[in-house]
């Protein structure tokens, strides 16, 4: 089962300088997540933004990457089919991954580590999200990571990305960490954050 995918293209039709790809929290979809990419302001990066595999339980038009109270709650089957798809965008993009950015937003940022601790990506950045238990350190080293976090968030409260950001420099990850006066959102300063990130390691990467 192949995700659907909306792709915001350079803006001058070039080869794109990276890819950003961009994950959906639970009950969003790509759609709205789309209409922010206009607003990082990076227009020689091209944009993947995909749909999670599930419909949301109570929102018709929002979609989940699992389920929170089910015992089959589709955990394992997103993380496979969001693995198999990131590995093959280079054949379909002829950007590597490591001159791509995993991004994800609530859900989708416990999705961005969940799954791209374990590729060779050049950063991930977790919006208002959380981290999954980490079973099995990686062997072969760890992606840059930011994460950003709302000091007012009742949703996922801020505790989760202090949890997150302690974990992951105690297993030798590179995180950027940044709380912000702010709720469950993404305000404009955070998007400055984001983008010197973004440019900052994705052109590290072609310089090594």
């Amino acid at each position: 089962m192949s995700l659907s995918v909306i792709s915001v293209p350079p803006s001058q039709g070039q080869q794109p300088a990276g890819l950003i790809v961009v994950l959906h929290g639970f009950g969003g979809n790509a759609q709205e997540l789309a209409s922010l990419t206009p607003l990082l302001n990076l227009p020689s990066y091209q944009f993947l933004v995909p749909n999670a595999p599930s419909t949301h339980p109570q929102m018709s038009s929002g979609r989940a990457w699992y389920y929170f109270q089910e015992q089959q709650n589709g955990l394992e089957q997103s993380k496979t089919q969001l693995t198999d798809w990131l590995k093959s965008l280079e054949s379909t993009t002829g950007v590597p991954l490591s001159r791509t950015i995993l991004m994800g937003f609530s859900q989708g940022g416990a999705m961005t580590l969940d799954v791209g601790l374990n590729l060779p990506l050049a950063g991930l950045v977790v919006l208002s999200g959380y981290l999954h238990p980490i079973s099995q350190p990686s062997k072969q080293g760890y992606p840059p990571v930011l994460i950003v976090h709302g000091t007012k968030d009742t949703v996922v409260p801020l505790s989760a990305a202090q949890k997150a950001r302690d974990t992951l420099t105690a297993l030798g990850v590179s995180v950027q960490y940044h709380e912000f006066n702010m709720g469950h959102v993404i305000l404009p300063e955070v998007l400055g954050v984001v983008r010197n990130f973004v440019t900052t390691n994705t052109q590290s990467s072609l310089v090594s």
